[in-house]
């Protein structure tokens, strides 16, 4: 059994949404890159919200470590992993792909262009944005933008499941990446708002591969499968070769010509010289 492109990832109706999330992620993370860029200290709302976490969970380093911890290769490797190989068991190939590349994605645009391009640094380390946070929220949207497209009609077990866990996932996910929001902060190891922008650069990275990948699956994909009800034409001939003709008859119209206009003929009028009908004459 090969796996096939298969349906689009995203809904005609959630491609809007998609695109309008995309916006807005990024236009966060762009100010708040321009805000702290360059800076070695916390902000205000940072100082306000990091002295209580940091009391909650910075007492003890091992607790802030193990909620820092899902954030980490192992773990987001693992979970791509099988993220990917359910897609495949489900002949989903557009999303085995899209589960393969969040992660490296969006850690690549943090790692590779982000922290060297904004600068803030913590105790001499670059900071934002938060890549634990940007990995997680990266499987996060991952899995949502999976769960949001129904199944085909007929599979009725399938759909019952999908909407069954099409809201607890995603909710659990996302509050997997705020316990890693927690703990990277707990750890010294990041400000509240590098956690926020790896929020958006996980979510909107996702949204942006999403629709790229649509986007490529639409142009590879056969016309035949576009459109399941039209003829497809190719050169000017429909796919298969011109419609044959019916049985018995050899590439002719199997249309019989009317008796009544056989029976009729043209002849010029002696008057104006246009032609008129005249009716055969009948033998006597």
């Amino acid at each position: 059994m090969q796996p096939r492109p298969g349906r689009p990832l995203l809904s005609a109706a959630a491609r809007p949404w998609a695109c309008a999330l995309l916006v807005l992620c990024g236009f966060l993370v762009a100010v708040l890159g321009a805000l702290f860029a360059h800076q070695t200290t916390a902000g205000r709302l940072d100082h306000a919200i990091d002295a209580r976490i940091i009391a909650m969970v910075g007492g003890t380093g091992d607790l802030a470590g193990w909620l820092a911890f899902p954030g980490t290769l192992r773990p987001a490797a693992a979970v791509s992993a099988v993220i990917a190989a359910g897609c495949l068991l489900a002949r989903r190939l557009n999303g085995a792909v899209l589960a393969a590349a969040a992660v490296p994605a969006a850690t690549g645009l943090n790692d590779g262009l982000l922290k060297p391009l904004v600068h803030r640094t913590y105790n001499g380390a670059l900071t934002f944005p938060s890549g634990h946070t940007t990995t997680v929220f990266a499987l996060a949207m991952t899995v949502t933008v999976l769960l949001a497209m129904p199944p085909r009609a007929g599979m009725a077990a399938r759909a019952g499941m999908a909407a069954a866990l099409r809201v607890p996932v995603p909710a659990a996910a996302g509050a997997a990446g705020c316990v890693v929001a927690a703990g990277v902060i707990g750890l010294r190891w990041h400000y509240f708002t590098d956690t926020v922008a790896g929020a958006a650069l996980g979510t909107g990275t996702v949204c942006a591969l999403a629709l790229l990948i649509d986007l490529a699956a639409a142009r590879l994909r056969p016309a035949r499968e576009q459109f399941p009800g039209r003829a497809v034409v190719l050169g000017g001939v429909p796919a298969g070769g011109p419609p044959r003709a019916g049985p018995g008859v050899s590439g002719r119209s199997s249309r019989r010509p009317s008796p009544t206009r056989s029976r009729w003929r043209r002849t010029p009028s002696p008057s104006t010289g246009t032609p008129r009908a005249r009716r055969p004459r009948r033998a006597r």
